[in-house]
């Protein structure tokens, strides 16, 4: 059994180690509530201008097809856009959403896909796909606590530039959906070429009158509608970063107390042993005299 000043030290490293993870749940529950706040607000718009873009795709006008609503037959090249964190001890969060991406990549490769190049935003995911040995064409990473649509557009215009050159066949986006503080969801959507999947197709033929004309306003209207889901991809996956993060370091807590619990019931059990061995001494002293 482990000295008695041995395990008085393992509890004082316990006791350190679950300060710094209670204080962590505190930063991470106060984060969480702004990083919600954010993530409610720009759901709104995401949702609708997902949903323009949707009718867009099915309208039946024919002045201008723009790039991103023009489909190929065969995908042999394909773009993926990864959101994860920069930071870890956030529980299973990033795990989850790059084993998704590495599922849907192999298979890709699979179905005769040649090529995949990927984009990062986050640290995380930039080191896996490294690790991975994945054609990573940008990457951008110490977001901080608010999106910064700023600091997306470049990374994200590589991919973008690169569909538009036919140099990729689609683009799909990878992240995680806030469900609640207890779920967070990891899903890979189609960002381009343009469908209504998520949304569902519209019911009937739909058509537009444009105003100054067609290739103005659809222009304009699509990287809004990239901006916007990209955007919403990073807030999301904010908001089910800080919660996860809130969670684990609660677990973390309740754990680092279990297990002071423990250690100071040996320490007790030895105190109480050693005391009873010193008595045992000065008992056989005095008989043997």
């Amino acid at each position: 059994m482990a000295g008695g000043k041995e395990i008085r030290t393992k509890i004082k490293s316990v006791q350190n180690t679950k300060k710094i993870t209670k204080a962590m749940e505190m930063v991470a529950a106060s984060k969480m509530r702004k990083a919600q706040e954010r993530m409610r607000a720009a759901r709104p718009y995401s949702e609708k201008i997902r949903r323009l873009a949707a009718n867009l795709s099915q309208a039946n006008n024919t002045e201008f097809r723009h790039p991103f609503l023009t489909k190929v037959d065969s995908v042999k090249r394909i773009g993926l856009i990864v959101v994860t964190t920069d930071k870890g001890l956030c529980g299973g969060l990033n795990t989850n959403v790059l084993r998704l991406a590495m599922n849907e990549m192999r298979a890709w490769e699979k179905n005769g896909v040649e090529e995949i190049r990927v984009t990062c935003i986050g640290n995380k995911g930039l080191g896996f796909m490294q690790r991975l040995g994945a054609k990573v064409v940008s990457q951008v990473g110490h977001l901080g606590d608010t999106p910064h649509l700023e600091k997306l557009i470049g990374p994200i215009k590589v991919m973008i530039d690169a569909f538009e050159k036919n140099e990729i066949d689609a683009v799909y986006l990878g992240y995680t959906t806030f469900v609640n503080t207890m779920k967070q969801e990891p899903q890979i959507e189609q960002l381009l070429p343009l469908t209504g999947e998520r949304l569902g197709t519209p019911e009937g033929h739909w058509d537009y009158l444009y105003e100054p004309e067609a290739k103005v306003v659809v222009e304009e209207m699509l990287v809004r509608y990239v901006e916007a889901l990209i955007y919403q991809a990073v807030a999301e996956n904010m908001a089910s970063e800080q919660s996860a993060r809130m969670v684990a370091m609660k677990s973390a807590t309740d754990n680092a107390g279990n297990v002071i619990k423990e250690l100071q019931l040996i320490y007790n059990k030895a105190r109480q042993a050693s005391i009873t061995k010193e008595i045992s001494e000065i008992v056989g002293g005095a008989a043997a005299v």
